[in-house]
C-alpha cells in the first residue's frame, strides 16, 4: 500500500475548485476570482521584448533590484524608509503566503485566520506544521472581527494573525479606527501581522487602509499583480516589510521554495508601473458599476441580504432557502446555468451565504441574476 505524508493527507481540494470542475461551458460563471481583463498591452509587449533581449535567466532570489526599488517607492507614503532590501519578489501571492507561514510557524504554534477565509490560508499553516485558529468575521458586523472574538482565541502558542482587507470572499474593508483596534490587539500580544492586501487597488467609495506604515515592525505585507494588473496567469507577487531581519529570513526561505521569480515578467511589471499606472483604477471603475448592478439585483430578491462591498470584486450575500445548505443551493444554481461558490467553501461562518465574483460583463451579470432569481423563486415556491 502506498504511503503518503500526513501533510498532504490533511489538506483537501477547495470547495471553490470543486464547483468549478463541475461546471460546463454553458454556464455564466461567478465562480473564480479572476479579472476578465487582459494585462496592459505595454506590459505584454515589454515581456516579449525582454525575452527577445535575453532576459530568460535566473534573477537574484529577491528579484530585480530596480523593480523592488520601484515597489518600495510606490509604498513610500506608508513606509518612507523602505528600499529594495525590504521587498522580495515571489511567484504569486500564493507563493508569498506559504513563504510567510514557513518562515514564522513552528510545530505546535498557531496562527489566527479570518473566517470566512481565502481557502489556502488554513492548509498553508498546516503545511508549515502549525495549527489554524479561525476568528469570525460575521455578516452582522459587516465582516469585520471583534476584539472580543480575537481575545478568546489567542494563547501563548499564537505567533501571528493574518488580516485580509479588502477581503476575499466578502469584499469587506476597514476604517482607520478598526485597523488601529486590530493593530493594538496584535501589539498587545506581540504577534506578527501577516497582512494580505492583494486587492488594495480595487476599492470603491473609500481609501484603502493598510497595516503597513503603522509603525509596527512585526508586519509582513503580501501583495500580487494578479489583480492589480490582471496578471493572474503570470503568477507574480511580492512580500514587503520594514523589518530588515524578517526580510532576510523571507528571502532565504524564498530560495528554497522557487529560487527566484520569472526574469522577463519582472521587466513587464516594471513597465506596467511606469506606463500603465492608472490601469488598476480603470478596472476598478468598471468593477464598481458591476458591483452596483449585482448588489441591486440581489437585494431585490426575497430571502437575499447583501452588503455593498467597498473592495475586491466579490459579493457574499446571505441567501435563505428553507431546508437547503449553501452547497446544495450552489448545485441548484449550477443546474440553472449559474456558477457560484457555496459559502461553506470559506469556512463554517460562510454557511448560509453564496459568493459571486462579478468578473463578467454587465450583460452577463443581468442574465445571470435573472437565472438566480428564477431558481430561488422555484426553490422557495414563490
Amino acid at each position: 500500500m502506498d504511503e503518503y505524508s500526513e501533510r498532504v493527507l490533511a489538506i483537501q481540494p477547495t470547495g471553490v475548485r470543486k464547483m468549478f470542475d463541475m461546471a460546463g461551458d454553458d454556464v455564466i460563471s461567478f465562480g473564480l476570482g479572476e479579472p476578465d481583463f487582459q494585462p496592459p498591452k505595454v506590459a505584454i509587449d515589454a515581456m516579449h521584448q525582454a525575452m527577445l533581449s535575453g532576459h530568460n535567466k535566473y534573477t537574484t532570489t529577491a528579484g530585480l533590484p530596480v523593480l523592488r526599488q520601484k515597489i518600495a517607492e510606490s509604498l513610500s507614503h506608508l513606509e518612507p524608509e523602505m528600499g529594495e532590501e525590504n521587498v522580495c519578489m515571489t511567484m504569486s501571492g500564493t507563493n508569498a503566503l506559504l513563504n510567510c507561514f514557513l518562515t514564522l510557524v513552528n510545530p505546535g504554534s498557531n496562527v489566527l485566520l479570518p473566517e470566512p477565509y481565502f481557502p489556502l490560508y488554513g492548509p498553508d499553516v498546516l503545511i508549515a506544521g502549525g495549527e489554524a485558529k479561525y476568528y469570525p468575521c460575521l455578516f452582522e458586523n459587516e465582516f469585520v472581527p471583534t476584539i472580543e472574538s480575537l481575545e478568546s482565541l489567542v494563547d501563548d502558542k499564537t505567533v501571528a494573525i493574518l488580516y485580509n482587507f479588502p477581503s476575499n470572499p466578502t469584499g469587506a474593508t476597514l476604517t482607520a479606527e478598526q485597523r488601529d483596534d486590530l493593530l493594538d490587539f496584535a501589539k498587545r500580544h506581540q504577534l506578527w501581522i501577516i497582512t494580505d492586501e492583494v486587492y488594495d487597488r480595487i476599492v470603491y467609495d473609500v481609501e484603502h487602509v493598510s497595516f503597513l506604515g503603522t509603525g509596527y515592525n512585526r508586519t509582513l505585507m503580501i501583495n500580487s499583480f494578479s489583480k492589480t494588473f490582471a496578471m493572474t496567469g503570470w503568477r507574480i507577487g511580492y512580500i514587503c516589510s520594514p523589518n530588515n531581519e524578517a526580510m532576510s529570513q523571507i528571502i532565504k526561505m524564498q530560495y528554497y521554495i522557487t529560487a527566484c521569480s520569472n526574469d522577463a515578467m519582472q521587466y513587464a511589471v516594471l513597465t506596467a508601473f511606469d506606463e500603465a499606472s492608472t490601469y488598476p483604477e480603470e478596472m476598478a471603475k468598471e468593477f464598481q458599476s458591476r458591483r452596483d448592478l449585482i448588489c441591486s439585483r440581489l437585494n431585490s430578491m426575497p430571502g437575499v441580504s447583501c452588503h455593498i462591498p467597498k473592495g475586491a470584486f466579490y459579493v457574499f450575500p446571505k441567501v435563505e432557502v428553507p431546508g437547503m445548505n449553501s452547497q446544495e443551493l450552489a448545485i441548484e444554481l449550477l443546474k440553472g446555468g449559474v456558477l457560484s461558490s457555496p459559502g461553506s467553501a470559506f469556512g463554517e461562518s460562510g454557511e448560509g451565504h453564496l459568493r459571486f465574483a462579478y468578473t463578467v460583463s454587465r450583460e452577463d451579470i443581468s442574465l445571470g441574476m435573472d437565472k438566480v432569481e428564477s431558481v430561488l423563486k422555484r426553490l422557495r415556491g414563490d
